[in-house]
């Protein structure tokens, strides 16, 4: 008994300890007695066990598991531990943000037996490499405005996500480095037009910019704001890495008027963005959707988004693009590997296919069908360095995409509290005193400056391999140890297939490796992967 009541001795005592010192220091005597008021309300309370068991002290259990996640990143967390990203990945985006010294002495903590480590074959006759003429062009052929794409852009991050001044440094270097910035689903707001810096407007399922009052697309509005000079290219979402199959609600607490007419929604009512779309029902659909939209835009490049779900109904998107003729100009692999969007946990963890096996499906797929020359691909998915996009180029890559990397050139610090209003350096909060920490001249040229040696860094590893463009880089130079400590290239370790190799016909299918046999046999370009019966 005597054990069991010796926990409330830390609370009781405040009360005598408050009497005694009253006649020496009222304060600290007030002090006391407010932190046994404090405990009493713990120890009536019936909401937290711990509170109730241990009035008072209970609290400090709180206090530490508030601020754990601080604790494990600045004092117990391993340079290379990813979660999601390492203190060596952050370090060197701040170091190239602030043009400070992003090399690092006395070698590499990695072990280079382990398995999965990866690494570049260079050449014996380097070479030097540009990075001003890092562009590719996307929409050659079928747009009266092809647009000429950086290797490395930002991605989807939607105002409301993100707040103002986020948007707008985002925008403000975009356009000093010459570079494309991802609307997100949020549509086209004031901030991203402040700076004029070029955009690639999204379109998902909430149609958010170009939709009627009942939700659906609206051609008309859609072609107001798609044939602005500032937008350069046009993306349809049909799926996101960080919560693949999922739709979302932005709550009507959180909709500012500014968000609201971004967005084309009413104020009062929850944002809702669906988990599917409506302005199309199979892959045919989806074709003819890009091909009205490149026709509203006044030609300029129109494409899709998607994290990988079931392989089936990617192929099935190709078999349209087979029997109609008609192609997008780009598609962006997302990867499973998440994002700054807020997901339910089993979302995060364990839905949607990683960016490498994502983008190897879809590259292959478009060489196999013969299409891959019609069509560029974009990468997105824990891009931050030059060897990121290095590895996404030799995967089928033609340039990548990368939100938290951008963030990271924000003054973002990790803490994931982008889902609670409450970041603490104002990129992802709509909170107005929180988001003046964003001084937008300031972080936009720390944005230019990622950008730019980041495209540097690139040059460096293509010239050391002795090639002079990131195009020419393939599936030989990708090296990777497997298990067992043996080392093979990707060329190697990854099943391909030839130019044309899907378009023999139907009956030879089974004779294709494994496992696309099984992909192609069972879609359609009528239905979303397997057909109807």
């Amino acid at each position: 008994m005597r054990q069991s009541l010796s926990r409330y001795l830390p609370w009781l005592s405040t009360a005598p300890a408050a009497l005694l010192l009253l006649p020496f220091s009222p304060w600290a005597s007030a002090g006391l007695a407010g932190l046994f008021v404090l405990g009493w309300v713990d120890f009536k309370q019936t909401k937290q066990a711990v509170r109730r068991n241990y009035p008072l002290t209970g609290r400090l259990r709180y206090a530490l598991e508030y601020i754990r996640p601080e604790l494990r990143q600045y004092f117990l967390e391993d340079d290379e531990e990813k979660l999601p990203f390492s203190r060596n990945q952050r370090a060197m985006v701040y170091a190239r943000s602030k043009i400070e010294n992003d090399k690092r002495g006395f070698g590499s903590i990695k072990d280079m037996y382990s398995t999965g480590t990866e690494w570049l074959a260079h050449s014996l006759q380097p070479v030097q490499s540009d990075p001003a003429t890092f562009r590719v062009r996307v929409g050659a052929g079928q747009c009266a405005q092809p647009y000429d794409l950086s290797l490395l852009n930002i991605s989807g991050m939607s105002f409301g996500a993100l707040s103002p001044n986020a948007i707008k440094a985002l925008n403000r270097g975009a356009a000093l480095g010459g570079f494309a910035h991802d609307t997100g689903e949020g549509s086209i707001s004031v901030h991203h037009r402040e700076h004029g810096g070029d955009l690639i407007w999204q379109i998902a399922s909430g149609y958010f910019g170009c939709r009627s009052p009942d939700g659906h697309f609206d051609p008309e509005r859609f072609a107001m704001q798609a044939q602005a000079p500032q937008v350069k290219m046009i993306e349809v979402k049909l799926s996101q890495g960080a919560k693949p199959g999922h739709g979302g609600v932005l709550p009507k607490a959180k909709l500012s008027p500014e968000i609201a007419e971004a967005r084309g929604v009413p104020m009062g009512q929850d944002c809702v963005s669906p988990a599917r779309h409506s302005a199309f029902s199979s892959p045919i659909e989806l074709l003819n959707f890009v091909s009205q939209l490149r026709q509203l835009s006044g030609g300029k490049p129109v494409g899709i988004k998607l994290c990988v779900g079931q392989p089936a109904e990617w192929f099935s998107i190709v078999k349209a693009m087979l029997a109609t003729g008609q192609t997008p100009d780009f598609v962006v692999v997302d990867g499973a590997e998440g994002g700054t969007g807020a997901a339910p946990i089993e979302f995060a963890d364990h839905v949607g296919m990683p960016l490498r096996d994502g983008l190897r499906l879809v590259h292959n797929s478009l060489v196999g069908a013969g299409l891959r020359d019609r069509i560029k691909i974009g990468a997105s998915g824990k891009v931050i360095s030059a060897f990121d996009i290095a590895r996404c180029l030799a995967l089928g890559a033609d340039w990548c995409n990368s939100a938290r990397g951008f963030m990271f050139a924000l003054g973002c610090i990790q803490s994931r509290s982008c889902h609670t209003d409450h970041c603490p350096t104002g990129v992802a909060t709509q909170d107005p005193i929180r988001q003046r920490a964003i001084v937008v001249t300031d972080k936009a040229e720390r944005v230019y400056y990622f950008h730019a040696n980041t495209l540097h860094a690139l040059a460096d590893l293509v010239g050391a391999a002795g090639l002079h463009q990131p195009g020419q880089i393939t599936p030989h130079h990708l090296m990777i140890r497997h298990a067992h400590g043996q080392a093979k290239s990707l060329a190697d370790s990854t099943v391909t297939l030839a130019h044309g190799q899907l378009l023999v016909n139907d009956l030879a299918a089974p004779e294709l490796p494994s496992p696309f046999a099984e992909f192609w046999s069972t879609s359609s370009a009528e239905h979303w992967g397997v057909p109807s019966t």
